[in-house]
């Protein structure tokens, strides 16, 4: 290929063109100049491109009236192309099924659901597991409701989908690209909130915040090591999550002490220990709005945002 590539001096009109979603592996002969040597990054589109590429997706499909494609360009942050034109076919399949005359906001909805969480599962708990996950899924959501910096909670459900016992549906009200302390910090209490609703209403805990709690210590482990948020100052540190292929780290020294892998250590625990603080503390005082929207969960199994602004009056709190 780079022998090909140098040897079309006498044909200027060729042109070689060629994607990779991989620009990190690339071997920097192929970038030298003369062969590769322009590099354009196609990144994922923002909201209004998400918007616009649903409406081309959905132009054959007969929408209801109700169906909002901003507010569904503001739930699929991070979606590509194709995962939209995914969505679509999803959505319509869903309101064939049916027996739908239109492709309704339900039917979005559904689709969305079962993308991003899995399909729902016929999953009979028992009375006492029913009541665990609502109290751990109504954590999560007030939560996010209470802390100024997290995400604005749009849906919670106990409905079992895929691996999942039940889903907390947050929507960031913008496309972000930079990630305050403030909102990294929310956003770590927000995943520890199950766990302290099972404390504080269960008396006890269960394995249901597996997720929460290794989503919650990588975030945690980055903020410290890479982004110069933690007790180590400005000093950012190598990971070993960062290697992409499997076994390559073995083979890379760590470029840190043993001091400084402990002194990461407690700061990770210590930083998980200060939010775990604040969402009890938040949760504790918040005990009537918690056990309400258990109760609403129990009763209908999924809430909205409409039903959950009428239970969670928001008010401002603020993290210590």
């Amino acid at each position: 290929l780079l022998v090909e590539m140098d040897g079309f001096d006498d044909r200027h009109e060729v042109i070689i063109v060629a994607a990779t979603n991989r620009p990190d592996v690339l071997d920097p002969a192929l970038l030298r100049p003369g062969r590769f040597d322009r590099e354009i990054t196609v990144g994922l589109p923002d909201r209004k491109g998400r918007e616009g590429i649903l409406k081309i997706h959905s132009r054959a499909l007969k929408l209801a009236p109700t169906v909002n494609l901003e507010l569904m360009a503001r739930s699929t942050t991070g979606f590509s192309g194709a995962d939209l034109a995914n969505l679509c076919n999803e959505a319509a399949l869903i309101a064939a099924r049916a027996g739908h005359d239109q492709v309704g906001m339900d039917d979005f909805e559904e689709a969305l659901d079962r993308i991003i969480l899995g399909a729902a599962r016929s999953t009979i708990l028992s009375d006492h597991d029913r009541k665990v996950v609502a109290y751990h899924e109504a954590g999560h959501a007030v939560a996010a409701w209470l802390l100024p910096h997290a995400d604005p909670v749009h849906k919670v459900t106990i409905i079992p989908r895929g691996r999942a016992l039940g889903g907390t549906e947050q929507l960031p009200g913008e496309d972000q690209v930079n990630y305050s302390r403030a909102y990294l910090l929310a956003r770590i209490a927000v995943m520890l909130g199950g766990r302290t609703a099972e404390e504080l209403a269960i008396g006890d805990i269960t394995t249901g915040a597996e997720n929460d709690l290794t989503e919650a210590t990588k975030l945690a482990r980055r903020m410290i090591t890479r982004w110069g948020m933690g007790d180590l100052g400005l000093m950012a540190l190598s990971s070993d999550e960062e290697q992409p292929f499997l076994g390559y780290e073995l083979s890379q020294g760590r470029n840190y002490s043993e001091e400084t892998s402990a002194r990461i250590d407690r700061s990770i625990q210590q930083l998980l220990s200060e939010r775990h603080d604040v969402v009890t503390k938040l949760l504790a005082e918040a005990r009537p709005k918690l056990d309400q929207l258990v109760d609403a969960l129990l009763r209908e199994e999924t809430v909205g945002q409409d039903d959950l602004t009428k239970i969670l009056v928001p008010r401002v709190y603020e993290m210590a």
